[in-house]
């Protein structure tokens, strides 16, 4: 499906990776449509070539035109829609998301969802400290991660077409995981990580530090610099996941903690070697 170029894509939410989406696809010939909240955003990408055309309502002849839809949405207003206007999409449309989490949404959406429209969800793992359409690129997909969580409700033609997908967006690994093994692999990898960085931000408010940091603090931190709206909304989505994930952390740190009031150098130095190792299986080829 998604190699004929006379395939129509809409992108719903036209924000960085909905933009980014578009850049990517625009470059095969696609003709690439988009819904979203802000007419600046509609009229920056016109202008600048990245959609063919858009609307900020809910446009039937854009929406039923679509042969692909890209729900670049919270998750939360992504069920609503579905929920809302899934009678606006065409008879056999193909559908699917950026989501960060799966399992609170993808049965959820594939249970409401009318039989002659099918959903296959996916991740890219990709993303920057910035928002907006004006700040998309398709660069940010390249070395990143691109997870496709079919169920048992997806047709292998959707699922193939949705790692055909990835790959077109140019992901560096385009890979399939159910939607729990998804959530538990994002609870560590991307959520842990977000709460750690918060927490280190705002457990000591000494003034003037910053004066004083090294890049140690500064890479850590990193992305501390957070959308609270859809990372609070992230994060309980995927309460269970996270929190099991947030447990093992403090676990080990606690270890950590002990090693240092027992003044227990062996342990502390066999720690530090294992994460070495660890580490070096994490570093981009």
């Amino acid at each position: 499906m998604i190699v004929d170029i006379s395939k129509k894509i809409l992108i719903v939410g036209l924000g960085l990776l909905g933009g980014s989406y578009a850049r990517a696809l625009k470059r095969f010939g696609f003709h690439i449509s988009a819904i979203t909240k802000e007419q600046s955003s509609i009229d920056y990408a016109i202008r600048e070539q990245i959609i063919d055309e858009g609307s900020t309502t809910l446009d039937e002849r854009i929406i039923g035109d679509a042969d692909l839809v890209v729900f670049a949405l919270y998750p939360k207003i992504f069920v609503e829609w579905i929920a809302q206007n899934q009678g606006l999409l065409k008879s056999g449309a193909l559908i699917t998301d950026v989501t960060g989490v799966k399992g609170s949404i993808v049965y959820k959406i594939q249970d409401m969802l009318r039989s002659d429209v099918e959903f296959i969800a996916a991740h890219p793992m990709a993303g920057r400290e910035v928002s907006g359409v004006e700040n998309s690129t398709d660069k940010i997909f390249a070395g990143a991660n691109y997870i496709v969580t079919p169920t048992e409700k997806n047709t292998p033609e959707a699922i193939e077409t949705c790692l055909e997908l990835g790959k077109l967006l140019g992901f560096s690994n385009v890979a399939t995981l159910s939607p729990e093994d998804h959530d538990e692999m994002i609870g560590f990898l991307s959520q842990l990580t977000h709460c750690i960085a918060i927490t280190l931000m705002t457990c000591n408010d000494k003034e003037d530090m910053e004066k004083f940091t090294g890049d140690s603090f500064r890479d850590l931190t990193r992305i501390a610099r957070i959308n609270d709206l859809m990372w609070s909304e992230l994060f309980v989505a995927n309460k269970a996941a996270l929190l099991e994930q947030m447990d093992l952390f403090m676990d080990k740190f606690n270890e950590l903690k002990t090693m240092l009031e027992t003044e227990d150098i062996d342990g502390m130095r066999a720690m530090m070697r294992h994460s070495t190792e660890r580490r070096t299986l994490f570093d981009k080829k």
